[in-house]
């Protein structure tokens, strides 16, 4: 009898639906907690020291971060990443807006166009940018190749070697890779506006760019806010595609954050420091989601 009490206090005890909440949540708080959040502090107990590979360092305070202040690299990478993320990001917007109104047409084979879309997302990074690094290539570069073929130059450019072309390169293909995620995000936000919207504004003499105007760009409108924002973290921590193409050159005109840190910290040995380049933006960072959330709730309410 008190083994039978004892058990039906402890059951109902599990289920409970606090403590079976946390219950639920443990495993990703545990993940959480393993994956992010203690990278997080070691990576800010780096960066307030001076550690090198095979030293254990001494705390330094801000002095890392002063430093890089005054480093013209470091300047550099930090003009290179803001140019860098504020042109893939406006492309791949009105890109994007674009293609999820193509996908949203009713045409046929729709099914297979919106899976196709998908594929620069899925296939590998490193796997997709060597195939552009291929084609930018100044001894095999298919695109000089069609150029001229074309006419429009007697001689293909050196892409990779000029630093403007080479920033232009890895714009182009930041775009090309994360082109999906927008339009698929934004097809999502598309399908959900109800057509007697549309059909009500047809019937008042709306044309099509006042019917995007006053429909369909206020009801995307909270979907794209967290796209841009998560797309602009993304592009402002790229590294892959910047590294397989031109590792920051020439001359440090494509360095972004991403990879200065991988040059400094790993490269280099300066662990500290390669930690304080990778949290220079930190609080930047922190302050855009927040107003940007923000914002996203106010409109909601």
């Amino acid at each position: 009898m008190g083994n039978a009490t004892g058990t039906t206090s402890l059951r109902a005890f599990l289920e409970r639906e606090a403590f079976f909440g946390y219950v639920l949540i443990l495993p990703a708080m545990v993940l959480l907690t393993g994956l992010v959040a203690y990278p997080f502090l070691t990576a800010i107990n780096l960066s307030l020291s001076d550690t090198f590979i095979g030293s254990k360092g001494n705390f330094i305070g801000l002095g890392n971060f002063v430093n890089l202040m005054k480093s013209d690299i470091f300047r550099q990478t930090f003009q290179n990443s803001i140019l860098f993320t504020v042109s893939a990001v406006a492309v791949k917007t009105v890109l994007g807006i674009s293609l999820a109104l193509l996908l949203n047409k009713k045409v046929r084979f729709k099914k297979f166009f919106r899976g196709a879309v998908l594929l620069p997302w899925v296939i590998p990074t490193v796997l997709s940018t060597l195939a552009w690094w291929w084609m930018f290539d100044s001894l095999y570069s298919v695109v000089n190749w069609t150029l001229v073929h074309l006419g429009i130059c007697k001689e293909g450019p050196s892409w990779l070697s000029n630093p403007y072309l080479a920033m232009f390169v890895v714009v182009l293909v930041n775009i090309w890779r994360g082109l999906p995620f927008y339009a698929i995000c934004i097809l999502a936000g598309l399908v959900s506006i109800p057509e007697d919207l549309y059909e009500a504004a047809k019937t008042d003499g709306a044309g099509a760019w006042a019917r995007f105007r006053h429909i369909t760009l206020p009801m995307i409108r909270p979907v794209l806010a967290v796209v841009i924002l998560f797309s602009t973290i993304f592009t402002l921590s790229d590294f892959n595609i910047v590294f397989v193409l031109t590792r920051g050159g020439p001359m440090n005109m494509t360095h972004l954050f991403g990879t200065l840190t991988y040059s400094v910290g790993i490269t280099g040995g300066k662990i500290g420091e390669g930690a304080a380049i990778s949290l220079f933006l930190f609080p930047f960072l922190l302050t855009v989601v927040y107003m940007q959330l923000r914002m996203t709730k106010r409109e909601e309410f």
